[in-house]
């Protein structure tokens, strides 16, 4: 009887010590939450040649959860509201957003192109998100800040 008790005591010291010792695997960054355009880049191929910054009153909010994207847009220059909604998924090198609907604007031009592929850049709390030519060089990026 006591070498049972002793197998039983030995088994939950291992099965506690174990449990409390298991490592978090690694992940890599995420692009869950909530995001806000801080501005853009112009590119002359692989380099940054200019740099925009958001016109006051003009605001781009983009939110990723669960593989879901939506994003919106207010520009008081441009009386015309702009969202869209989609899915999105990340490699380690890009971010795909295929697009099912937006506002009237955005569905006109989802009759062409529903998928956008961009280059991305991304860390905890900021990421880029690089346009690329037919070339493979870059021409402009759109770049946010986490909110959330």
């Amino acid at each position: 009887m006591k070498k049972f008790l002793g197998l039983v005591l030995l088994m939950m010291i291992l099965v506690t010590a174990t449990s409390t010792t298991s490592l978090k695997p690694n992940t890599m960054h995420t692009m869950e939450g909530t995001w806000e355009l801080q501005s853009f880049y112009n590119y002359d191929g692989q380099e940054v040649t200019d740099t925009a910054k958001i016109q006051e009153g003009y605001r781009q909010v983009k939110m990723y959860y669960d593989g879901k994207v939506m994003w919106s847009r207010t520009d008081p220059n441009d009386t015309i509201g702009r969202f869209g909604y989609g899915s999105y998924r990340i490699t380690d090198t890009d971010l795909i957003e295929t697009i099912e609907y937006g506002d009237y604007h955005m569905m006109k031009a989802l009759d062409t192109l529903r998928e956008f592929t961009f280059e991305l850049v991304l860390k905890d709390n900021t990421y880029s998100q690089i346009s690329i030519d037919a070339d493979g060089n870059r021409t402009f990026s759109e770049n946010y800040k986490r909110i959330n």
